[in-house]
């Protein structure tokens, strides 16, 4: 086949007219809580209130410390430009100090200080509210039946209730919430460590891959529908699909043998969900890679144009056909693309410049058919990678300095106008106190969504109102992507539970709430605004149903939920005589609360 030309050399640095200065989120958060006569700690996930003036203190809850060594500045009067980048903005609102006592130089008194103080604060919450519910974000959902990761549903959800954010899901509660386990499937035998990437919900079949294969299981049943068998492992899958459930894969020319259980990852292929059939197989030569076929790490759709990224760099083929639309090159400055982030809101590539050591990093907002750069923005000194969390809006993840400690990979969360290449805010996401998930791959990140013009991360687990052991919990709270500032609306997960966050529904967000020993996990609507939950699922608290439900771990599990059922899945399975003889491993689990 004839292939066409590859796309003009793109250029490592930024569009003219420069970057967007960061938004820091405020000393004391939107909305400060009212003061209790004695110091208290605010809730968890949100910012401590400033106190009146003191000598300087460790910034508040919720907002990041000093970044990059620059010491914080007084925010400049409106209308003046931006502080440079890397120096944190002023509180949104100043100390609430009371006012003068009436009728001259008298003192209030403490008591009467507090009264008021509180009133403030309380106007504050409320005009604050009133903002934020007036703010909502727009965008495309994507289908429900999408691997169920961050990009499903990115900004999902216009305004629902009039003059909000939030609502206008499609999961509806069933008239019995209570589940009960459907199926489950055991690991299969391996020999080593085996990638099985992704699941995937169509309105017939569960699908997941196996070994050397692909399979589609009956949504209820658990039986098998259809078989793809493949040359190879699948070694990549995207998170995203067609209306029609057509799926992006990768997987290897040839099977692996002992003793080096590998091979490369060169096919890319085109999965028809709904027969089971691989609509076309290809593989890219020559270019930056010579004779050999291209690696590949990671595949992404969006629109008509299959986008693959690896060490090797990045290309892209045909939805319709395969054929190649770009291949992997190294134009000047050592650059390549390292993988893409895709979706319904556009294909925008992580592309990586320079040296192994001190890579120099830029997110680009491409054209689909030719891989040119329609905008760009350089991320700062100190990045040597990043992950894309959402197309549109534009929001990526990154580890500045190698500094999250937690194997988080996050760090920050930068909010870029996908149209300019400008930086809108910059948000720090506390390792210590957020739990979002990213891995090397661009499109990795998990516990992290995207909607209604707000970034929703879950906190880590604390203590729980009782203080007892074992009464861990945590909340999702929300960001705004236009200013970076905590929002004060937050989702408690209850004592003993964990929130996890899994896709956005139109404007709400669906999340499975981890169980404590004693109980069965659950799944939730929460109102992307107001933040309040809706039961949709409850699972049985029998021991034997509980064992089968937490064998998975809540941090590398991949939940999808729709239509009343829930799918828990493995995205890798071990050595089969590395298993504890009395602990059974699955590859994939289902609850329903239908029939």
């Amino acid at each position: 086949m004839t292939q066409p030309p590859p796309p003009p050399n793109q250029p490592p640095g930024p569009p003219p007219g420069g970057f967007g200065a960061p938004q820091e989120p405020p000393h004391g958060g939107f909305g400060a809580p009212t003061p209790p006569p004695p110091p208290a700690q605010p809730p968890y996930g949100y910012p401590q209130e400033q106190p009146q003036p003191q000598p300087p203190v460790q910034p508040p809850y919720g907002q990041p410390p000093q970044q990059y060594g620059y010491p914080q500045q007084p925010q400049p009067p409106q209308g003046q430009p931006q502080q440079p980048y890397g120096y944190p903005t002023q509180p949104m609102y100043p100390q609430q100090t009371p006012p003068p006592a009436p009728g001259g130089g008298k003192k209030l008194s403490a008591q009467m200080q507090i009264v008021i103080a509180a009133v403030v604060a309380v106007a504050l919450i409320v005009g604050g509210g009133i903002w934020y519910a007036n703010s909502g974000g727009d965008g495309d959902d994507t289908a429900k039946g999408g691997s169920g990761g961050t990009s499903a549903g990115q900004d999902g959800g216009k305004d629902g209730a009039a003059g909000g954010i939030g609502g206008g899901g499609k999961e509806k509660v069933p008239a019995n919430t209570k589940s009960k386990l459907a199926f489950q499937f055991e690991e299969p035998p391996v020999s080593d460590l085996t990638d099985v990437p992704g699941s995937w919900i169509t309105d017939k079949a569960y699908v997941k891959p196996g070994v050397n294969s692909i399979v589609g299981y009956d949504l209820d049943k658990g039986t098998v529908l259809w078989t793809l068998p493949l040359t190879g492992q699948v070694c990549g899958t995207s998170r995203h699909m067609t209306a029609d459930y057509k799926l992006p894969i990768l997987f290897e020319a040839t099977k692996r043998t002992a003793p080096r259980y590998y091979q490369p990852c060169t096919e890319v292929g085109l999965v028809d969900l709904t027969t089971g059939k691989l609509v076309w197989q290809s593989s890219i030569s020559g270019g930056a890679v010579g004779d050999k076929k291209a690696g590949f790490a990671e595949v992404t759709l969006h629109g008509q144009t299959v986008a693959a990224g690896g060490l090797d760099g990045g290309a892209a083929f045909d939805l319709a056909n395969g054929n190649p639309r770009w291949k992997p090159q190294t134009s000047a400055g050592d650059c390549e693309d390292v993988g893409y982030g895709g979706g319904e809101g556009g294909l925008v590539a992580v592309r990586r410049c320079g040296s192994v050591d001190e890579p120099t990093i830029t997110i680009q907002n491409l054209n689909p058919l030719t891989g040119a750069p329609i905008s760009q923005y350089k991320m700062p000194p100190g990045v040597d990678g990043a992950n894309v969390v959402s197309t549109k809006p534009l929001v990526v993840a990154a580890e500045v300095g190698g500094s999250s400690g937690d194997g988080s990979g996050v760090t920050d969360f930068f909010s870029i106008d996908e149209k300019t290449g400008k930086l809108k805010a910059k948000i720090a996401a506390d390792p210590e106190r957020y739990e979002p998930r990213c891995s090397q791959e661009v499109e990795s990140c998990t516990h992290v969504l995207v909607g209604n013009g707000r970034l929703y991360v879950p906190t880590e687990e604390h203590e729980g109102s009782t203080g007892e052991y074992g009464d861990e919990t945590n909340e999702i709270v929300g960001f705004d992507l236009a200013t970076g500032k905590l929002v004060p609306e937050k989702a408690d997960a209850g004592d003993r539970y964990n929130l996890i966050p899994l896709r956005m529904d139109g404007g709400n967000l669906i999340a499975y709430k981890w169980p404590p020993y004693d109980k069965g996990g659950q799944v939730v609507s929460i109102d992307g605004g107001t933040m309040k939950s809706t039961l949709l699922m409850e699972n049985p608290s029998v021991k034997s149903t509980r064992e089968v439900e937490t064998s998975f771990t809540a941090t590398n599990a991949e939940f999808r939920y729709a239509d009343g059922r829930l799918f828990i899945a493995e995205p890798r399975v071990s050595k089969t005589s590395t298993r504890s003889s009395t602990l059974k491993r699955y590859l994939a689990v289902a609850f329903t609360t239908t029939g």
